[in-house]
């Protein structure tokens, strides 16, 4: 659950491990369920100093941890105020396919939708216009609420070095917002499933669950139920014939 090897694991809790990152301890965090006080301890504990209150928050608490587990027949993604994905279930998998490795920025929305990352999801030139723009004026409104993020002030200025398209409309200071819509993912074995995307934000920490769902007994809904059957089965472990 944590994405750590087991070996490492018990190197840590022997105490023959030492200094794990901070990204190993955010990781422990989300797989234990700790509190943000639990979390903090965590890592003054291992010798970290805890997450800034300042900085974006990058904690999955319990109670997120419990609504990912009830929705767990619905794609369910969890990002941080920049848009930087934090963790997803398997229906998000099955759906949309792994989530890039934890390098990097490859793992930030925006950053793949500016650098041309790949993605399941089919946009019309429209619709990828809007969406770019929400997505400049999403991201110019976190650093706006956490103006001592260093992180996040460096994904901007990457951005800008990266992208001229983002580094126009960045200074247009756009102030579109995020609103639900619908989304074509076009998945490899299903094909195309047409979905509502909704965003929901989670009080006190800005994190974002962007939610897929069909209408009921609709063929979108089938397909959506038919790409988690086919990513069980990918995912599957395979056991040595006896």
């Amino acid at each position: 659950m944590a994405g750590i090897s087991v070996d490492y694991l018990v190197r840590l809790e022997q105490g023959r491990a030492t200094n794990p990152s901070t990204q190993v301890l955010a990781s422990l965090s989300r797989a234990l369920r700790l509190t943000v006080e639990e979390r903090d301890h965590l890592y003054l504990v291992a010798g970290q100093a805890p997450p800034r209150k300042a900085a974006a928050a990058t904690h999955v608490p319990p109670s997120v941890q419990r609504l990912m587990d009830r929705l767990s027949d619905l794609p369910v993604g969890v990002y941080d105020p920049a848009w930087t994905m934090i963790t997803c279930n398997a229906a998000w998998v099955s759906l949309m396919g792994e989530p890039p490795a934890a390098r990097g920025w490859e793992r930030n929305l925006v950053w793949r939708t500016f650098t041309g990352g790949s993605s399941r999801v089919r946009k019309t030139a429209r619709e990828a216009d809007d969406f770019e723009r929400n997505a400049v004026a999403d991201l110019r409104r976190a650093a706006g609420t956490y103006p001592d993020d260093a992180q996040l002030q460096r994904l901007v200025d990457d951005l800008h070095e990266a992208s001229p398209r983002f580094a126009r409309l960045w200074d247009e200071r756009v102030v579109n917002t995020v609103d639900s819509e619908g989304k074509t993912v076009v998945h490899p074995e299903v094909g195309p499933i047409t979905l509502d995307c909704d965003v929901l934000t989670v009080a006190g920490s800005d994190l974002r669950l962007v939610v897929y769902t069909a209408e009921p007994s609709s063929p979108d809904a089938d397909r959506l139920r038919l790409a988690q059957v086919v990513g069980l089965q990918r995912f599957a472990p395979r056991h040595p014939p006896h």
